[in-house]
């Protein structure tokens, strides 16, 4: 078992043991949808994405490498007169899986069908909409790995053979029917790949891992949005915002929104660097773009626990939460800068956790007194 991932439950001394395992899917609690700095996209950012999402490869900020490599294929399938190849897009919420399939489909001149995993769970859903794809078309399956496995099975022979076949009747009087479909291509998205059996995954001719943006290209996205949205920003402002935006466009331009309306009631409507630090700061985003409940969690493993370990179920009663959000919603990105260790004793604060919040360790805490590792070593 690979500590790092596996689930912990207090054990009788406050550290923290193996205990069970969750389903894959194990969502946050309700509360953690509205957090600012969520990859989460809500109501109000698809509106704006819509409007804000690039047409074209050449407008894309970000990703070099999966556009290079796409814009390969997609020029090839072009100049051969076929559809592309059945494309696989993973990573973290947030950062360009759906833009990414509407500019395959707008690069290929194709429409695009959208659906979900979660949306289909049974075979026959699967079944009606493949059967009303146009030559060509982009399907867009977002959380693909949340599908049904009946509807998988059936979407192995749609991508290879672009044929179904459809059982009428039951029990021994069934019959399967052929379908042949039109040639298509499947987009399909997931933030956790490793949860595709491999003979999906085996089926995509061309599959791409989504990287978090350096704050570099997160400046360029914020001037894009800026310049979209009618906002003047100057560049400090830019950078600013950039810092607190966890590697994500969509939480860069869901902060960039914010501060253009502290900025539209409390300033001239400039962004300036100051206007987005004062800002932010309203809104509980720090300069690492931790917020309420990132720093609610270091503090209690902090001050309460001596920076650990400190097994998941006492941490999240310390913080006033539920595990699952504690272990779902906040510890991803603290453990993604390098703020907080998962241990097979519990989780553990780093050096890095006590600087940032101007705090001394103790003696005994990890990582202090001039140890290299977690452990001493």
């Amino acid at each position: 078992m690979n500590w790092d991932d596996a689930p912990h439950e207090d054990g009788p001394d406050g550290s923290a043991g193996p205990a069970g395992s969750y389903g894959p899917d194990l969502g946050a609690s309700d509360g953690a949808e509205d957090r600012l700095v969520g990859a989460s996209a809500g109501d109000e950012d698809q509106a704006v994405e819509a409007a804000l999402r690039p047409k074209s490869l050449h407008e894309f900020v970000g990703q070099e490498r999966v556009r290079e490599q796409l814009d390969l294929v997609l020029t090839a399938a072009r100049a051969r007169g076929a559809t592309a190849d059945h494309v696989l897009l993973s990573g973290a919420p947030g950062l360009g899986k759906t833009t990414l399939s509407m500019i395959i489909a707008a690069e290929m001149q194709a429409p695009i069908r959208i659906t979900s995993g979660p949306a289909i769970q049974h075979a026959g859903d699967l079944a009606a909409i493949l059967s009303s794809l146009q030559e060509g078309e982009v399907l867009f399956l977002d959380e693909i790995h949340r599908m049904s496995r009946p509807a998988e099975e059936m979407l192995y022979m749609a991508m290879e053979d672009f044929r179904v076949d459809v059982i009428v009747g039951k029990g021994p009087g069934a019959t399967a029917i052929p379908l042949e479909l039109p040639p298509f291509t499947l987009v399909g998205a997931t933030t956790r790949a490793g949860l595709l059996p491999p003979p999906l995954r085996d089926r995509f001719g061309f599959t791409a891992h989504m990287e978090f943006y350096d704050p570099a290209e997160l400046e360029r996205v914020i001037h894009r949005s800026a310049q979209l949205l009618d906002v003047e920003i100057e560049a400090d402002g830019a950078v600013e915002i950039a810092g607190r935006s966890r590697g994500t466009p969509r939480i860069a331009n869901r902060l960039l929104r914010r501060v253009r309306d502290y900025a539209q009631v409390k300033a001239d409507g400039v962004i300036t660097q100051e206007v987005a630090a004062v800002a932010l700061g309203v809104y509980e985003v720090d300069g690492r773009g931790l917020d309420r409940l990132d720093r609610a969690v270091l503090q209690a493993l902090l001050k309460l626990f001596g920076g650990g370990p400190v097994g998941l179920s006492t941490l999240a009663v310390a913080v006033g939460e539920e595990r699952e959000t504690v272990e779902e919603v906040a510890e991803p990105f603290l453990v993604r800068e390098g703020l907080l260790a998962r241990t097979p004793r519990g989780r553990v604060a780093t050096p890095a956790a006590w600087a940032h919040l101007g705090l001394t360790p103790p003696a005994h805490a990890p990582g202090a007194g001039g140890q290299q590792g977690l452990f001493g070593a």
